[in-house]
């Protein structure tokens, strides 16, 4: 079985009472992906074609919700995922799902003779199956984050699953998804199964997201070994026009 934070302080851990998985991006940003972040005051991010993700820290004030507005698209919203704080006065959810957290516990990770490595050359191919199966996320330069394998059937991608975030000791498996042409073939499994293996060859855990009322998406990776860790919130608001009105005047 593989050992867990919770079992031991593990390598790469920020303080003895620390978690990574408690706050990934931040970890991650902090850690492994810190040649990816962007800064504002405390808060952190991925850039807006690599991963939507942003960042704040554990101990969080107020200081960092008016730092976080910095980040705030065109039209005045920013991403808070995995962000399980309270919005503070004056800032409107747009949406608010809730989340889950599963984490490696005996999955039978296995490499797949049949999935191959994808490359910048099969994003195209990626945004489009992404597009039409809506796994999460998926940037134009999201494959930078880590190793993403497709299957194909008849030259066509099938199915895919790759790596996203990774805070110190553990690698995020994400855009799992099928070709509805294709599914009921086991494919999105063996690819899970496939990157855990890729995983857990660097001697780090596998972990996943998914939504909380994705109950087939639970169902299939609790029975390939995850199990539950946390509930989580993906979460984007608009930040309140003030904000943003300063935050922009100060960057000029």
């Amino acid at each position: 079985m593989t050992q867990t934070y919770e079992e031991h302080g593990g390598p790469g851990a920020p303080d003895a009472g620390a978690h990574p998985l408690d706050n990934p991006a931040y970890a991650a940003l902090t850690g492994p992906h810190a040649h990816f972040a962007e800064r504002s005051g405390r808060v952190l991010r991925y850039p807006a074609d690599v991963s939507p993700w942003v960042a704040l820290p554990d101990d969080v004030t107020a200081g960092d919700w008016a730092d976080l507005a910095a980040f705030a698209d065109a039209d005045g919203t920013v991403p808070v995922l995995g962000v399980r704080d309270a919005l503070p006065d004056g800032w409107e959810p747009v949406f608010d799902i809730p989340g889950v957290q599963l984490v490696d516990d005996r999955v039978d990770a296995a490499h797949d003779p049949e999935a191959v490595r994808l490359t910048e050359a099969d994003v195209p191919e990626m945004l489009d199956l992404v597009a039409r199966t809506e796994p999460g996320p998926f940037e134009t330069r999201t494959i930078e984050l880590g190793t993403y394998l497709g299957i194909r059937r008849d030259g066509v991608l099938a199915a895919m699953a790759g790596e996203r975030l990774h805070p110190p000791g553990f690698t995020e498996i994400s855009a799992v998804c099928t070709d509805p042409a294709y599914r009921g073939q086991g494919l999105a499994g063996r690819l899970v199964r496939a990157v855990a293996a890729g995983i857990r060859d660097r001697g780090e855990t596998p972990f996943l997201h998914t939504g909380a009322g994705n109950a087939n998406a639970i169902r299939l990776y609790e029975a390939l070994g995850f199990r539950l860790r946390r509930t989580t919130r993906f979460r984007t608001a608009r930040v309140p026009a003030a904000l943003v009105q300063s935050s922009r005047a100060a960057s000029l």
